[in-house]
């Protein structure tokens, strides 16, 4: 009986062994990078731009994460299909196991009633800001600057001219 036991602590040991042997010589087998180029956030090849800390829209993450989470839920539906010719069998067996498939079809059902109406299926959200009302002269400009994209609406500075249009 203690074998057992001896067995598990052996595996175990040789586990956590192996995790750090190979934590060890990867880190002396790796390539060590210290330039500027080698300490980029993402070393692609492109310019990184602004803080890693920024917010972004996860619209893009939330439909998959729901495709996945449903992709795998229908994939339970597989094995209850293939059994279901056995289950019918036994009457009792049968009712009960399509009663059961039908109940996960629903609850599978729900949720995605229940995501869509909370709007994270809604690739492109509506926009609920001030309407869009063009300049006097009805020339629209199709290039912002920087600045004016930047710019906090409610700000003092916000009403004052910029260069092109003091010019």
């Amino acid at each position: 009986m203690h074998f057992d036991y001896l067995n598990v602590l052996v595996f175990a040991s040789v586990g956590i062994a192996f995790v750090f042997v190979n934590i060890l010589i990867g880190s002396l087998v790796r390539p060590k990078r210290k330039t500027d180029q080698g300490l980029e956030t993402y070393e692609c090849g492109e310019l990184t731009i602004g803080e890693a800390w920024i917010q972004f829209d996860i619209r893009y993450y939330t439909v998959a994460l729901i495709y996945v989470i449903f992709a795998v839920e229908i994939t339970f539906l597989f094995p209850w299909a293939m059994v279901l010719t056995e289950a019918f069998k036994n009457p009792d067996i049968g009712l009960w196991a399509v009663g059961k498939g039908f109940l996960f079809v629903v609850i599978l059902f729900f949720g995605l009633v229940t995501v869509w109406v909370k709007g994270d299926l809604d690739w492109v959200m509506s926009y609920e800001g001030p309407e869009y009302k063009p300049t006097a002269g009805g020339e629209a400009r199709a290039i912002l600057s920087v600045d004016e994209l930047t710019a906090d609406p409610d700000s003092d500075d916000a009403d004052k001219p910029t260069d092109e249009e003091a010019a």
